[in-house]
């Protein structure tokens, strides 16, 4: 994470930054964010990440307050030229400071939501490719969080973790129906006989801004792309396997258990990994 930060409307060191103790976030986890790159000294994807933070506050709970997408991003911007950021991450975060539930603050009052902006450097990306396993943990689409990227984030971490201590860089998730719904921290695509399979919405996939701008692009490439409902023998019959996130952008894995898959020039995810290579050569949106 860089030096300084923006808390609310306010550009402040990080060490010096400070949150209420007594608030719905670090009582009940009521919050919500969104990570997206820096290319070229600018947010990617920014509209779709505020629209889609926007829809997952509405969903938890978290009010929006005097924040809009104009005035997030002319901080956002701010802050990734005062961190000097040319290619990195960013994330926002929304978290609800009026307490409601069966704790409550009755002394509360000002503001209802804290705005939280930092960045950081990129992901590198590993020269090897990426290394994928199965997660022995499983995801519930009876949640009322299922899809929406709140501050309740734990779940993802811990699944990663345990990826990482077998020496994995990623690991699937099934759902509770044992439907493959994504990575722990990605979005996951594959490619049989020429077709780009991904797992539909409804199997608690997020709905990421990667991935959408992912398929936009196969449909302009004129591969065929299903979003469907598959298990685990579905990706074993795979000819290459990708992952797609903001932070790591279209992610190639080389290695899923035992199966090993060769990155081949021409191949649908190498054009798809060189198209969005190629968009973010732009940099981001103009603010």
């Amino acid at each position: 994470m860089h030096a300084q930060i923006i808390h609310n409307d306010r550009l402040l060191e990080l060490a010096k930054a400070r949150l209420p103790a007594l608030t719905s976030a670090s009582l009940y986890g009521r919050g919500v964010f969104t990570t997206l790159a820096v290319y070229r000294g600018r947010p990617f994807l920014w509209p779709e990440h505020w629209a889609r933070l926007v829809a997952h506050a509405e969903r938890c709970g978290v009010r929006t307050g005097h924040f809009d997408q104009e005035t997030v991003g002319r901080a956002l911007v701010r802050l990734i030229k005062e961190n000097g950021v040319e290619e990195g991450r960013a994330r926002v975060t929304l978290l609800m400071r009026a307490v409601r539930g069966v704790w409550r603050d009755r002394s509360a009052g000002g503001l209802e939501t804290d705005l939280l902006v930092m960045t950081g450097d990129a992901r590198p990306a590993p020269e090897e490719g990426l290394s994928l396993t199965l997660s022995p943990y499983r995801l519930s689409t009876l949640s009322p969080l299922t899809g929406v990227k709140s501050v309740n984030y734990l779940e993802h971490v811990i699944g990663w973790e345990e990826a990482h201590a077998r020496d994995f860089h990623e690991a699937v998730v099934l759902n509770e129906r044992g439907e493959i719904a994504a990575a722990t921290m990605a979005n996951i695509f594959w490619v049989t006989r020429g077709t780009i399979h991904t797992p539909a919405l409804a199997t608690g996939a997020l709905a990421g801004t990667t991935r959408a701008r992912v398929i936009a692009l196969a449909e302009e490439l004129a591969f065929p792309l299903v979003e469907g409902t598959y298990d685990t023998s579905d990706l074993s019959d795979a000819d290459e396997i990708f992952l797609t996130s903001a932070a790591r952008g279209v992610g190639l894995v080389t290695t899923y258990d035992f199966h090993r898959y060769t990155v081949a020039a021409g191949s649908v995810a190498v054009r798809l990994h060189e198209a969005f290579r190629q968009l973010t050569l732009h940099g981001g949106e103009e603010m």
